[in-house]
C-alpha cells in the first residue's frame, strides 16, 4: 500500500520561496491563503515550530549569533499529513478526511467552517478559513485546471496536490525547488526518492511530541 511523504533537507533549502510560490500558483490560492510557507529563524533550534511558529518574535528574518559565526535557518512547514491525524479524530461532519495513501484533505461540501480541526491540529497556521471577502491577486484564475475551489466558510490546506498526484504527477512544490532540497515519494517503498534521501539521514519531525506522526521528514 502506498503512504506518500516529503523530506526537506534542511543544509539545502536556502529559503528562496520557490515552494511557496509554485504551491500558490497551482493551488490559484486566494490573498493571505498559504498552504506551504518557508519561515526563518536566527539559530537551529526547531522545537519552537509548530504551536508558537507563526506570528511572534521567534520567527524573524535577522541572522543569529555574533560575526563571524551568524545563523540564519529555514524551514518549510505546511500540513504535516499526519498518520494519526487530530484534525481527523475531532471534524464534526466527517468534512476532514484521510485516505489510504496517507493524504489529508477537507470536503469542502461538508465542512460547515467550525475550526475543530485547526484547534486540534499540532501545526498553528497550516489551515485557513475562508470568509466571505476572499480576494485575489489576479482578476483570472491562474494553475491547475482542477484547483481548489477556495468556498467560503470552509477550511482548507495542503492536499499534497492530491489532483496532481492522481493524475501520476508530484506536488506542486517539488517542480521548482532550485535547491534540490525536497523529497516526494512512497514511505513505504526503499526504491523511492523519499525512502532514499530518509536512509542513513538524521531526521526529526515537527513536534513528534504530539503522537501524530507526521509524513514530513526534516532532514539535518
Amino acid at each position: 500500500m502506498t503512504r506518500y511523504g516529503i523530506a526537506v533537507d534542511l543544509n539545502r533549502c536556502f529559503g528562496c520561496q520557490a515552494c511557496a510560490a509554485a504551491c500558490k500558483v497551482a493551488n490559484n490560492l486566494p490573498k493571505d491563503v498559504a498552504y506551504n510557507v518557508v519561515y526563518t529563524k536566527g539559530d537551529e533550534d526547531y522545537s519552537v515550530f509548530g504551536s508558537a511558529v507563526v506570528g511572534g518574535s521567534l520567527v524573524n528574518d535577522n541572522a543569529g549569533g555574533q560575526w563571524p559565526k551568524c545563523v540564519l535557518t529555514y524551514l518549510p512547514v505546511q500540513c504535516q499529513h499526519c498518520a494519526s491525524p487530530a484534525c481527523l479524530e475531532v471534524c464534526p461532519t466527517g468534512a476532514t478526511q484521510k485516505r489510504e495513501d496517507g493524504i489529508v484533505w477537507v470536503d469542502d461540501e461538508l465542512c460547515i467552517g467550525c475550526e475543530s480541526c485547526v484547534k486540534a491540529c499540532p501545526y498553528d497556521n497550516v489551515r485557513t478559513l475562508l470568509d466571505d471577502n476572499t480576494e485575489y491577486y489576479l482578476d483570472i484564475v491562474v494553475g491547475e485546471i482542477d484547483a481548489p475551489n477556495h468556498k467560503p466558510g470552509s477550511v482548507e490546506k495542503c492536499t499534497f496536490c492530491k489532483n496532481l498526484i492522481d493524475r501520476g504527477e508530484k506536488p506542486a512544490c517539488m517542480v521548482l525547488c532550485p535547491g534540490r532540497a525536497r523529497y516526494w515519494g512512497d514511505l513505504d517503498d526503499p526504491e523511492s526518492e523519499v525512502s532514499k534521501a530518509i536512509a542513513g539521514r538524521e531526521s526529526f519531525f515537527l513536534r513528534e511530541e504530539a503522537g501524530t506522526s507526521p509524513s514530513v521528514f526534516y532532514l539535518k
